[in-house]
Formats: structure tokens, C-alpha cells, sequence
């Protein structure tokens, strides 16, 4: 599992980018399904999450991942 401090992170980027509240943001929601993330908020959360860490990940597989604990050990991968 992605150590707390990713996970934090990209709970505060999510909420940024699809304005919601970060309280109310659980690492186990789907960014589609509980946070209604639409596809041109999931293309700015992958670039949002590029800019926030200093990676770049690939997109198409970036764009795969649909919760955000899955979001958050995909961007560990990329800090190693």
C-alpha cells in the first residue's frame, strides 16, 4: 500500500480538481462512481497528479486505475 502521506496528496489534488471537499474524499472511492469524475477531469486529475509528484506516467494505464488508493500506489510506483 502507498504510504499515507501519497495518499493524502492525492486526496487533496482529486479535490482540487473535481472541487470537492478533501473530508469527504475516502481512499476506497472510485473517482467515477462515488466522485463523479467525468473524462475530462480524469485526463486533468493524471496531469494534475504529474505536476503535484514531478513523474510522468503513462497515460492510457494512468487512466485505468479508478479508485484512489489504486491512484495513490500507482504514483508510488513512480517514486521509488
Amino acid at each position: 500500500m502507498a504510504n499515507q502521506d501519497v495518499v493524502n496528496r492525492v486526496i487533496k489534488v482529486t479535490a482540487r480538481v473535481l472541487s470537492l471537499d478533501p473530508e469527504s474524499i475516502k481512499p476506497t472511492d472510485s473517482f467515477v462512481f462515488d466522485l463523479g469524475a467525468e473524462s475530462v477531469q480524469s485526463v486533468e486529475l493524471v496531469a494534475s497528479f504529474e505536476q503535484e509528484f514531478g513523474i510522468e506516467m503513462n497515460e492510457d494505464a494512468a487512466l485505468a486505475v479508478d479508485t484512489v488508493n489504486g491512484a495513490a500506489e500507482f504514483v508510488a510506483k513512480f517514486l521509488k
